[in-house]
């Protein structure tokens, strides 16, 4: 089964008025995985489906109620009726691991740089990156994305989900 990881990030928090700043999608082939990250203006609905071709199931964590939901009202693709998607944090709370993404982690001892990073910063490192023209703060954000989607594997393994 070809699998893959999704995580995303925004200009804010609502999916109204707000836009979708990174998509990662770490893509399972094999025994590795390979981390795509659509940026700004290059995110649209057919690099997503061109990156998302041939994936069988898709993780997420908290992507039920605010990844896929986002995804659908900025760029109009329902991600649920092109694969089956799993929601991993719906598998951590029934073994009473609750909290965000980072939380979890922590408990179950998944690795993490630059963990100071979160949501809220996320938001403003994409701001920097925008009106200052401050590369770092892009870079910032990038990292802090793909460790996301790597961990999300990770975190995927340790719970045992198939």
């Amino acid at each position: 089964m070809k699998r893959a990881y999704i995580d995303i990030e925004t200009s804010g928090w609502s999916s109204n008025y707000c836009d979708i700043t990174v998509v990662g999608i770490g893509v399972q082939r094999g025994g590795k995985i390979s981390i795509v990250q659509i940026v700004g203006d290059d995110i649209c609905e057919s690099r997503l489906t061109e990156v998302l071709e041939g994936v069988e199931r898709i993780y997420s964590f908290n992507g039920s109620r605010f990844d896929l939901p986002f995804i659908k009202r900025r760029l109009n693709v329902d991600i649920r009726k092109m694969v089956e998607h799993k929601d991993l944090m719906y598998d951590c709370w029934k073994r009473n691991l609750k909290g965000g993404l980072k939380a979890v982690e922590r408990r179950l001892g998944i690795k993490r740089e630059h963990a100071e990073i979160d949501g809220f910063m996320a938001v403003r490192l994409w701001w920097r990156y925008c009106n200052d023209n401050d590369l770092d703060a892009l870079d910032k954000l990038l990292l802090y994305n793909r460790q996301d989607v790597a961990n999300l594997e990770e975190l995927r393994l340790k719970l045992g989900v198939s």
